[in-house]
């Protein structure tokens, strides 16, 4: 047994791995969380940026807590799991939440997603420090590092012509990223707790809205608004059920399996979803560059899990045994 999670070497080195399920879990939690772009614009047309995070939690919480009536999933009432839910609902979504939705106010959206790409190369590195069973290897640096590249590729050298100012927001989104690295770093102990992955994207949503709920109704005094028209409210639903309460099943499944650096890949994949549903849905025309930045974050992601590499790599012959 270790003190990383109560597992052994072998079993962290397995539930480590990612095979065929968690990355087809991953690129879906990419289309749902890239997709959640079109419903945010949409919904902040009508209503502040707080109103919609505490509707988008709120509503995705009421859906979470009716699947797990539902389905029989049991959600502990005990001060550890409670008091790790409002910890978690704080790194993963109340702090970079709200630092992103500042941070966008000052900087374009393209500089904000690169900034917020870089959510790996901090998981990385705080998952070498502080796990057993996810250290810093050549091949998930390097797998990185040119998944930040295809970010940056892929969004275009214009929108970096801002880099110089608004210290402060690029600093905002930066740790926002820090945030949700130490996020899927402290969810780990979920396992070790015996909460399954519904119960705990149920108790870390339902935290979050109790944290946020009583600032944005203090911010925002949204029962002033105006009744948001129809298309709002459809996407305020898809924020809710489809980017907050599906993708966080899928989150906390994969950070299960796989551990932090692999689950935190998605925010790679985001950026490459959102293009192509634009160009799917809006019609939207794909560049050479778009097409460049989606082979080098293949390029990062095939080396992060290795597979592929050891395929193409000579395989070690074991040393002969020495002759007496």
């Amino acid at each position: 047994m270790t003190d990383d999670g109560g597992i052994t070497p072998r079993q962290s080195m397995k539930a480590n791995a990612m095979g065929s399920l968690e990355w087809a879990m991953l690129i879906a939690l990419s289309l749902v969380w890239g997709g959640s772009f079109f419903f945010n614009g949409v919904a902040v047309r009508e209503l502040p940026p707080l109103t919609v995070v505490v509707l988008r939690t709120g509503l995705g919480a009421a859906a979470l807590w009716l699947f797990c009536r539902s389905r029989g999933v049991a959600i502990p009432f005990n001060t550890p799991v409670w008091s790790a839910f409002f910890v978690m609902g704080m790194l993963n979504n109340v702090v970079p939440f709200s630092l992103i939705v500042w941070g966008q106010t000052h900087i374009a959206s393209g500089l904000a997603s690169i900034l917020n790409a870089t959510t790996p190369v901090f998981t990385v590195i705080v998952a070498h420090f502080f796990t057993r069973d996810e250290r810093l290897t050549l091949n998930r640096m390097a797998g990185v590092v040119l998944g930040l590249a295809g970010v940056t590729v892929m969004i275009g050298p214009a929108v970096l012509s801002g880099l110089g100012a608004a210290i402060l927001a690029q600093f905002a989104i930066l740790a926002a990223a820090l945030s949700y690295a130490f996020a899927g770093v402290f969810g780990r102990r979920f396992r070790e707790l015996g909460v399954s992955p519904v119960a705990t994207a149920t108790g870390q949503v339902t935290a979050s809205t109790l944290i946020l709920a009583p600032v944005a109704l203090l911010v925002e005094t949204p029962w002033t608004l105006a009744m948001p028209s129809a298309p709002v409210w459809l996407s305020v639903l898809g924020l809710a059920l489809l980017s907050t309460a599906f993708a966080y099943i899928l989150y906390f499944r994969i950070l299960a399996k796989a551990g932090a650096t692999n689950v935190l890949l998605v925010t790679l994949l985001v950026p490459v979803s959102a293009i192509l549903l634009g160009a799917l849905i809006l019609g939207e025309r794909l560049e050479p560059r778009h097409f460049a930045g989606m082979a080098l974050i293949a390029a990062g992601l095939a080396a992060i899990d290795g597979r592929l590499l050891r395929r193409f790599l000579p395989k070690r012959q074991p040393a002969p045994p020495d002759r007496a």
